[in-house]
């Protein structure tokens, strides 16, 4: 975390996705993390715990907020040059992908539908809404490195090129009317007291940042 703002690095040019997670929506505003794994390699090991926890809460958060079967890229300005990729299904399984903004979102996508789709296979009882280890996300986020495989799969598939109804958004203009991303954060149980200061931080240096 650089001092304030994260940013995409440490594997120089390629394309980067850091975390996968697997959850469970049932109202507005609530989503339960299934399953989660990451790759903060490029991260500093003391800076870790910080951005996995951030993460996780923007993940839950996206996901709470986005309405029953569509699909929605948001960017995020507190770590910046990441974007969170969410699939909400109508039935209230989710997944998110937080890639940087140069990984292509049809292979996200992609990604999302092939992890959910084995994910409800092998937890019929997903909706009892417990986090456990699902080794296969690993997996999917190790092969994710590569996008061009997921992307492949896209394009035979024909479903999800860039016609299709895919939302852009950032954090605050996803949240409902009156509601604020500063009073989640003062409120998560997810994040330490180290991350909302992380957080903080970071929405002070992008308030007053030009950029020219």
């Amino acid at each position: 975390v650089g001092g304030v703002r994260v940013s995409p690095g440490g594997a120089g040019d390629a394309m980067q996705i850091i975390h996968l997670a697997l959850l469970r929506t049932s109202a507005p505003g609530d989503a339960v993390v299934l399953s989660q794994c990451s790759d903060l390699a490029q991260f500093g090991f003391f800076e870790r715990p910080t951005v996995r926890q951030m993460l996780q809460f923007f993940a839950k958060t996206v996901c709470g907020r986005v309405s029953p079967g569509q699909r929605v890229s948001v960017d995020q300005e507190e770590m910046e040059g990441y974007r969170v990729h969410a699939h909400v299904r109508a039935d209230g399984l989710a997944a998110t992908a937080t890639c940087d903004a140069e990984y292509p979102a049809r292979a996200a996508f992609s990604l999302l539908a092939q992890a959910l789709a084995e994910f409800e296979r092998a937890s019929p009882g997903w909706r009892a809404g417990l986090e456990r280890d699902w080794p296969p996300l690993a997996e999917h986020l190790r092969r994710a490195r590569d996008p061009k495989a997921y992307d492949r799969i896209a394009k035979i598939q024909g479903d999800l090129d860039e016609t299709t109804d895919v939302l852009h958004k950032t954090i605050d203009n996803l949240l409902e009317r009156g509601e604020k991303l500063d009073s989640l954060v003062e409120r998560s149980d997810d994040l330490s007291k180290q991350s909302k200061m992380f957080y903080k931080q970071a929405r002070k240096t992008n308030s007053c940042c030009v950029v020219s």
